[in-house]
């Protein structure tokens, strides 16, 4: 059930039916849609989501969001801000996000979840599509995921690529030469159960952990979006526990 909803701007949320072939329900799902096609220098983007007691809230993006060209001295700026009631379940899955050459892109996730709440994201990125020949020599990026639980600070992780970023992309300390990557994280009591299995969807240029009580982290690298998709599509889905989106299929 819907309790609120307020929209402004180029940002827009759909809420597609949900009820798939196999016979499986999805929670409510909202597809977030950038009517603007994307993001460049001086735009700003809030999105802000509760999950009342007891809930299930997908949320969901419609196409990949790209980050384009900036000729603006001041960043893009992309801030979510999510959180979570006692028992409440939210699944934050955007598809990928393109970062073009050129493009200046500020990204910020915050979640506040409840202990006994559950809390699953990805955050894939694509540097540049190879297959149209693109090559990222010259972006700013700037990426922070920041997650407090029972009001405590449970993870964070932050991003800065800076000039040349295809360089230091081929750094082997840093991602060896990939062209796309993403987060995967799940929050929950029974997060450490799901472990041994997700690393048997991973390819060896991933790498999964229990990090902490509760709190199960991976992050893949792939050589493109299209191999990054071949590997975290299974990961996800199981971590879901269901199929994903459609839009992600279409």
């Amino acid at each position: 059930m819907l309790d609120d909803l307020r929209l402004s701007g180029s940002s827009r949320v759909l809420f597609p039916n949900a009820n798939y072939p196999n016979g499986r329900t999805a929670a409510l799902q909202a597809v977030l849609l950038n009517t603007a096609g994307g993001i460049t220098g001086g735009d700003q983007f809030d999105v802000t989501a509760h999950a009342g007691n007891g809930s299930h809230l997908t949320l969901t993006t419609q196409a990949a969001e790209r980050a384009y060209r900036s000729i603006d001295v001041r960043s893009g700026r992309l801030d979510s801000t999510l959180s979570l009631a006692p028992g409440a379940r939210m699944d934050w899955l955007p598809q990928e996000t393109i970062l073009f050459d050129g493009a200046a892109l500020s990204r910020s996730l915050t979640v506040d979840m409840h202990s006994s709440s559950r809390f699953l994201m990805v955050e894939p990125m694509i540097f540049g599509r190879t297959a149209m020949g693109e090559t990222v020599k010259a972006a700013e990026l700037f990426d922070r995921i920041t997650i407090k639980r029972n009001g405590d600070l449970l993870f964070a992780d932050r991003v800065k690529l800076s000039g040349t970023v295809q360089n230091h992309l081929n750094r082997a300390a840093i991602a060896g030469g990939a062209r796309a990557m993403a987060t995967l994280l799940l929050a929950a009591p029974d997060a450490a159960r799901y472990l041994d299995t997700l690393r048997n969807h991973l390819p060896q240029t991933a790498g999964a952990s229990l990090i902490r009580d509760g709190l199960l982290f991976a992050r893949i690298l792939a050589s493109d979006g299209h191999a990054l998709r071949q590997s975290l599509i299974p990961a996800l889905t199981y971590l879901n526990g269901a199929d994903l989106p459609r839009t992600w299929m279409l």
